[in-house]
């Protein structure tokens, strides 16, 4: 077996062996697959949709090209993926809420990626915490805790982090086939009991339509389940952020203050309710998600999630008084300037996308990789679909390093919002699921 051999069937239009599949992974991961044969593979894929039973081969062969964890914790152990948005710090609420309620979430995590930003990003603008460190820590910390969100290792899923960067520069991204089996084999080797998928759709999501979400929840959740991990998803909406910041240490602040268990009606706990409720009815916790959702909600109110959190973050270097100091320990930025509202009416449209590549060119994400991340840029105070402004009124606050590059925010921030005469129709936090 070979990889030309395999490239001419894929050529052909042939169907490939689970056989056949598991040469390729194990090439990409020990080098024995070049990069133009890498290349290759993706642009087919890409080209030419596989069958299922071919997305769940690849996805496993990727898992197990590298360590493949295993738990003995007395709970259930579950986890969450998001397939990206802007504002979006869910993962850091629902861990430890569901951490609270006896499951354990080890979370491998990712930084940001395009416009959209990381959670290892987000957690690393706390001062001293290191989301990198051995399994042997990891284990401890999620034993402990209940909860560990950490980057993946050298040895996770390698065949993957092969073929990503070469989909990166080969544009097949795009493929169903490649995404579904990119995601799943990092989770997977996490030693998942069961996985809830939150795909994301709207204006500051990847997936811009519902056919296209559509399509990526059920390749996701057939591919788990064919794959051995009981999973499910929600298409959850990205027309607005999860929170009304985007920036690492802004969006630390909104998940403190949900965390300090005050009001919990609002967007950013709508969605942790209802991703965790689903994660405890997949795990025989909760007979509906609705169920789930309130113990979710309890959780966070009681401030048993905070509680959690603070453990969490202890273990992983961030300071001992963090949750009751946080305000004094996060970065903060030299220069605040306003993106004012061009007229007087209601907000009825946001720009994601445009939020999001802002912050990257404040410095909050990566132009190129390599690049140094500033945690204390971003957005603060944005207003949300819905809200009455005035002609003059800031649309949102720029938090900058210098006044250039506030200058700079607001020219690119002045045609991301849309403002109308009458209230619009406000979007579902969840449209549907996927069993």
């Amino acid at each position: 077996m070979d990889a030309r051999g395999i490239l001419a069937r894929l050529r052909r239009g042939e169907p490939l062996t689970d056989e056949d599949i598991s040469w390729f992974a194990e090439g990409l991961a020990t080098g024995a697959v070049e990069d133009a044969q890498a290349g290759a593979f993706a642009m087919a894929l890409c080209l030419q949709p596989r069958t299922e039973q071919e997305r769940v081969a690849l996805t496993l062969a990727m898992r197990d090209s590298g360590h493949v964890l295993d738990w003995d914790l007395p709970g259930p152990v579950l986890d969450k993926h998001s397939t990206g948005g802007i504002g979006d710090c869910v993962s850091l609420l629902l861990a430890p809420a569901m951490a609270a309620l006896g499951t354990f979430v080890p979370m491998v995590s990712g930084r940001g990626l395009g416009h959209t930003g990381g959670t290892l990003d987000k957690l690393e603008a706390i001062p001293g915490l290191s989301t990198e460190m051995s399994e042997a820590k990891f284990r401890a910390i999620a034993e402990e805790a209940g909860c560990a969100i950490v980057a993946a290792s050298a040895d996770t899923a390698p065949a993957d982090r092969r073929l990503y960067a070469v989909r990166d520069v080969t544009s097949t991204v795009e493929s169903i086939d490649l995404i579904t089996a990119s995601i799943l084999s990092k989770k997977l080797a996490a030693g998942l009991e069961a996985l809830v998928l939150d795909v994301k759709v709207g204006s500051g999501a990847f997936m811009k339509s519902m056919a296209e979400a559509e399509a990526l929840a059920e390749a996701l959740v057939s591919t788990a389940n064919g794959a051995g991990c009981a999973a499910s998803a929600l298409i959850t909406d990205m027309n607005q952020p999860c929170v009304p910041a985007v920036g690492n240490a802004l969006e630390i602040i909104e998940v403190m203050e949900a965390l300090a268990g005050g009001d919990t009606a609002n967007l950013i706990c709508d969605l942790t309710a209802d991703l965790g409720g689903e994660m405890l009815r997949l795990a025989d916790m909760a007979e509906t998600r609705a169920e789930g959702a309130e113990m979710v909600l309890q959780a966070i109110g009681t401030g048993a999630a905070a509680e959690r959190f603070g453990r969490m973050i202890t273990a992983m270097g961030g300071p001992a008084d963090f949750v009751d100091r946080w305000r004094d320990r996060l970065p903060s930025a030299p220069v605040f300037a306003t993106v004012p509202a061009p007229e007087t009416g209601f907000l009825v449209g946001v720009d994601g996308e445009a939020l999001g590549n802002a912050v990257v060119r404040l410095g909050g994400g990566r132009m190129i990789s390599g690049d140094r991340i500033d945690p204390s840029v971003g957005l603060s105070d944005i207003a949300m679909l819905g809200d009455p402004v005035d002609a003059g009124a800031p649309l949102a606050v720029v938090h900058a390093a210098n006044e250039d590059d506030a200058a700079e925010a607001i020219s690119a921030l002045a045609s991301a919002f849309s403002i109308g005469e009458e209230v619009p129709d406000l979007p579902p936090t969840v449209y549907r699921s996927v069993p």
